[in-house]
């Protein structure tokens, strides 16, 4: 399926709004400096199939709630200058107001995100995520859970993937390994935990 640049398409359960161009290059491969260096990245570990696992990439959490996910809890860590703003553009290109944002490092091709959705009781029933990326570009996937139908995006750096509706109830989403040399990559996940 194609996704409409610039504007919000339907898909099949959800929506989604796809500006790969959100940030230019130049200004985009700035913030990664600025996050990369800013951010107080951790490596944390989940449950997985009864056993402890280390995540594999490195994450920091930020905003106004604490979050969990896979028997892991995270306290946030207060706003930077540098995450209030972007959290800023996002929520306009959105529409929809974020308290959290989720921060990702990808250090190689072999850092990865496995499929899930975000669906925890705490972000509700319909809830907006907001994606933007800074770095190497890496490919996303989505595949509904019933019908298995795929979507394939490659997010350039400065992009910003909108995930909205009922999408987290239907679809879920991955961030695959791959063996190509890739640089760094930062994801940041905007939402809003209900308290």
């Amino acid at each position: 399926m194609e996704l409409a640049q610039g504007s919000w398409t339907e898909v099949p359960d959800g929506r989604l709004l796809w500006l790969p161009d959100f940030i230019d290059v130049f200004e985009s491969m700035e913030w990664f400096r600025i996050l990369n260096s800013e951010l107080q990245w951790r490596e944390d570990k989940i449950m997985m199939f009864g056993k402890w696992v280390t995540i594999p990439r490195l994450q920091a959490w930020y905003g106004d709630a604490s979050y969990q996910y896979s028997n892991l809890t995270l306290d946030p860590l207060p706003w930077t200058p540098s995450l209030e703003e972007l959290k800023g553009r996002c929520e306009q290109a959105s529409e929809a107001s974020f308290n959290s944002v989720l921060a990702n490092l990808y250090r190689s091709g072999q850092d990865s995100n496995g499929w899930h959705s975000d669906n925890e009781p705490e972000l509700g029933t319909t809830p907006v995520i907001a994606s933007l990326s800074f770095g190497a570009t890496r490919r996303f996937l989505l595949k509904h859970r019933r019908s298995k139908e795929k979507i394939t995006l490659d997010l350039p750096s400065g992009s910003l993937l909108v995930m909205a509706g009922e999408l987290q109830r239907h679809w879920v989403h991955c961030v695959p390994k791959t063996a190509r040399q890739v640089e760094p990559r930062i994801n940041l996940t905007f939402r809003y935990i209900q308290t």
